[in-house]
Formats: structure tokens, sequence, C-alpha cells
């Protein structure tokens, strides 16, 4: 009934909403500050805002109240994610600017997928939900569960001018359906398109003698070396000598590897049709990268176990801060995250000050380009479940989370507490503990509709990044920030509707990839091929096949025969 409610309120506001802004405009004036008005419009106005239960201020009469999903990261020596300082903050500036009381409900971050579709399931998200995962909107959106934000935000484009223009129309229509024109989510903004990393032991390469590898070849006889050389390295502990690391998670974890040995050809039709894999498992060539890494397993380069540990656990990030790691793939800053807590200072604490991990770029393709796969500049998809009855209460909180003043002291805190500011006009976080830790970095968790520090000044961004790993020389950030998108192809808005096959298929054919991808690369040598072929096979036959196929058809249906977007 409250959906249905909303969305008769939104009809009649639309037309209205014509009369004050028209609905053209990308870049609205706030309501705070009015063009002149004929009080024909004033009168419509006041209507509106009267109708919506809000006075002049944009502001509820009677007190509204939403629930908002956060994500619990179970951190060590973290605030509860739903009831501390920074989410006090918030209470307290949508209370007092909206009258909006909000409430946020945890839900584990590595599990985030599954808790999302069993809240959905039982009619119990939260009011204002955030997922990576598409698939699950549109599955529980087929099924009348996701609130069509299309109208709604069209509507009252006017009352929410901070998320207009801090995510623009490139992001809020992201996902506008090109047929129907439903809209089930908007796109958080990704500031900085930095993604993963090849990290080596910048002492041990010293210590042997050796070059950071620039090939494949150099980088295999790295690890080489590495092992044969453990007791150099490892003296008395030259037996937990792990050359190369990865997780279960291996298609994230080995990207820039497997990305390698994909033509460089690749067009941007094959990377449409075979790419709603985000580890780009589908692309072609790609087993040979996995292959490589089956034979280095098999040869002892790779850490035995690292297919028993599931995500969140803390075991492969214990063993590279007690200095038994030679190289792994990850984040693009992973080693220098946290602080004290960091790899890099724990490794330097525990081995020594010349211990660190320092960025390389050894895997070049076809055609010799180090090329990286990045994203679009998108990220969380932030969707209004069909139960939420405040929609308008729900886009001020969106709108008040993408205001510049209110993403910056999210993102850094207080001044003099966790976060000094530098005579550049740069920030420089402080690390720190107790109520006002952070629990995510720069709290992304909060600052849904923003990822990647961004203080609306593109140098002082870039300064405040550098500035933001304490304890850690900058050149080990800006090596690795230049690296990560090095060659980069950034991902294009390939918009072309709903693919059905892919309804309710997201979960189950990502760890039907990641179980691939594990027990290929443990596999003996002489069993690779059968085990990877099979199980591509089950893959392609538990709906993967069928997204490609209806994938195809998609971008013939709206591109023809070009097979590179312009």
């Amino acid at each position: 009934m409250g959906f249905r409610k909303a969305v008769s309120i939104l009809a009649i506001s639309t037309t209205l909403a014509l009369a004050l802004s028209g609905c053209t405009s990308d870049k609205p004036a706030p309501s705070a500050s009015p063009a002149p008005t004929s009080n024909t419009a004033e009168d419509s106005n006041d209507a509106r805002l009267e109708e919506l239960g809000l006075d002049s201020n944009l502001k509820f009469k009677e007190t509204r109240k939403i629930k908002v999903e956060i994500y619990d990261r179970g951190n060590d020596g973290g605030t509860k994610p739903e009831d501390n300082f920074y989410t006090q903050y918030i209470k307290d500036g949508m209370l007092r600017d909206h009258n909006v009381d909000v409430t946020f409900v945890p839900v584990p971050r590595w599990t985030e997928g599954e808790v999302i579709n069993n809240l959905l399931a039982g009619n119990q998200a939260p009011d204002i939900g955030l997922t990576y995962s598409y698939p699950t909107i549109q599955t529980y959106a087929n099924m009348g569960g996701i609130l069509d934000l299309g109208p709604i935000v069209e509507a009252n484009k006017d009352l929410l001018p901070d998320m207009w223009d801090y995510l623009t129309e490139a992001n809020i229509y992201w996902d506008k359906d090109p047929d129907t024109g439903t809209l089930w989510a908007l796109e958080s903004r990704l500031n900085v398109l930095n993604r993963i990393n090849t990290f080596v032991r910048e002492d041990w390469l010293k210590k042997l003698n050796l070059q950071a590898p620039t090939t494949l070849q150099e980088f295999e006889s790295m690890l080489i070396a590495f092992k044969d050389n453990a007791s150099t390295l490892l003296g008395n502990d030259a037996d937990k000598m792990v050359p190369f690391s990865t997780s279960f998670d291996i298609g994230w974890r080995a990207d820039h590897l497997t990305s390698s040995f994909v033509p460089n050809e690749m067009t941007d039709k094959d990377i449409f049709t075979l790419g709603f894999d985000d580890r780009h498992f589908l692309f072609p060539n790609y087993k040979e990268g996995i292959k490589t890494l089956n034979k280095w397993y098999n040869e002892g380069l790779i850490w035995k176990d690292f297919s028993l540990y599931p995500a969140g656990d803390v075991t492969e990030d214990n063993l590279m801060k007690m200095g038994y790691v030679g190289a792994f793939i990850h984040n693009w800053d992973y080693p220098y995250r946290n602080g004290d807590d960091s790899i890099h200072a724990s490794l330097q604490r525990q081995v020594g000050p010349d211990a660190a991990y320092i960025a390389i770029e050894p895997f070049a393709n076809d055609a010799g380009v180090y090329k990286k796969f990045l994203s679009g500049p998108v990220d969380r998809k932030i969707f209004f479940p069909a139960t939420n009855k405040e929609p308008i209460a729900s886009l001020f909180y969106v709108n008040w989370i993408s205001k510049l003043e209110n993403r910056v002291f999210l993102q850094f805190g207080e001044e003099g507490v966790t976060h000094e500011a530098l005579p550049d006009g740069s920030l420089k976080t402080i690390a720190t503990t107790g109520e006002k830790i952070m629990n995510s970095p720069a709290n992304i968790d909060y600052t849904i509709t923003s990822n990647g520090l961004d203080l609306g000044d593109p140098d002082k961004t870039v300064k405040s990044i550098a500035n933001g790993y304490a304890g850690v020389d900058a050149k080990f950030i800006e090596t690795a920030s230049q690296i990560t998108t090095h060659d980069g192809l950034v991902g294009k808005n390939t918009n072309v509707g709903e693919i059905k096959a892919e309804d309710g298929q997201g979960q189950a054919l990502k760890e039907k990839r990641d179980t691939i991808l594990n027990k290929a690369v443990v596999a003996s040598v002489d069993k690779f091929d059968s085990v990877y072929d099979s199980g591509m096979k089950d893959y392609l036959g538990s709906g993967g096949q069928a997204i490609i196929d209806e994938r195809t058809a998609a971008w013939e249906k709206y591109f023809g025969n070009e097979t590179m977007l312009k």
C-alpha cells in the first residue's frame, strides 16, 4: 500500500516539477535558492511540498523513519558498524536537515550477496540497500521486489541537487533500461579507478641481486629464485617460504597475470558479451593464465593452502606480515592499508626497516601492452526495496550523503584526531583507535555514493591520497598508483537493458567459477585440462552460455555489426 501511494504522489508531482525546474536540466538549482517565479509557480511549489509533507526548508513536518544497510566487516578493534561516532554524525545531520530518523542495519560484508538475497526474499530488506551484484537487484525487480527509481528521481530532481551534481546523469541513469525506462538502481561513483597490482619483496630482490621482473618469464624465474634461496632469505624459517601467494578468489587475485594472456585486439563486443563475469573468466585464452598457476602450484611456488581459507580470513595476511611471502597480486594498495596494522608496518617491525613490498609490472600481453581491464566509473548499486514506504526520505539520505562537506567529513573525520590539514591544502589521515576509528578505508561503507577520496579539488585529492598511508614512504604509493592504471582500458556503459538469462544466476555462477579455478590450480598437471574443461562445460551449461547468447543478440539489436563502440 505504501509503495502504490508513493508512486501516486510522485506521478502528481512530476507535472509540478516540470513547471518548476524543467526535467531536462542536468544540474538543478538547489530549492533553497530558487530563481524568481510567478505567484502561480510559487503556489504550485508550496502545494507540492505540502503534498510531500515538507516545509520550505525540505524538512518533514512529521518525523520520518528509514533503515539503511551498512556493511559489517567484523574488524578487530573496530566499532559496531550500526552504532558509532560516524553513524551518529549521519543520524544527527539527517534529523537536523530533514527530520528523518535513520537506523542502520548491519550486513556481513563478505557474504553480502547471500544476506541481501535472504532479506529481500523475506521482505525484510532495509529501505536503502546496496550491493555489488546487479543481477541480485534484477532478480527481485522481476518479482516486484524493487522500487523503480526512474519516475521518482526525475520528479524530484530539484530537491536533490547534491545527488545530481555528484553522481551526474551518467551514474544515475547507468542502469536505465533503454526499452522500458525502468531504473532499479543508482550507481555510486568510483572516484579512483585503481584496481589491483602485483607486489614483490623489494628487499628480497636486492638480497638476491635481482632486478624487478618485467616479463612473465622473469617473474617465474624470480619465484624459483625465492624458493631455491629460502635459507638465505628466511634462515631457520626456510620451510615457511611462500614464493607466491593467492586466495580462493583466484579470478580477482590473479587478474593481471590472466589478463596478459587475453589477445590485445579483443573488441568491445567481445568485452560486453563475455564480460558479465567481472573476473574476466570467459575472456579468450584465459585458461592459459590458469594453466601457468597450475604449473607453479605443482612446482611448489604457490602457497599450498590458499584454497582452504574463506573471504575475510587473515591467515594469508599474517604470512605476509611475518615475512614469509615473496610475491602476490591484490588490491592496488593492499600492503600499505590499515596504518600500524598494515602488512607494510608489521613486516618492518618483524623483519626490519628495509623490508617492503613494491608494485611491479611484469605481465605484458601478445602486443607487449601491460593492459589492465578497468571498470567503469561505477561502484556499488543503491536500490530501494518495494517495501520502502519512504522513498522521498530515502532520496534525501542519498542526497545528504552526496553533499561535499558531509562526504569529506566522513572520509577524513575530525581535524587533529583522524586527520591534519597540510599547508598545500591536502589532508593527511592520522591512525586512531577507539570510537573514532574507521571500520572501512575512508569510511566507504558510509559514503555509499562515493568510493575513493574526493575533496572536490583533483590536485588536493591526489595529494591527500598520497598522504593517507601512515608510516609509508610516498614512493611506494606513487609507484603503485602509476602502475595500477598504466595501459588501462576503462569500461564503457553498454546499456542494452535487462539480460533475462542473468536473472538469479549471479551468485550461483560466481561460486561455480571460484570452484572451477581452485580445483584447476591445485590439480596435477596431467589432470589440468580435464578439470578445467569439464568445469567450464558445467559453467556454460548452467546458464553461462545462455547469458553469452542473449548478450550477443542484444548487442546486435542495438549496435548491429559494429564491434567497437564509438
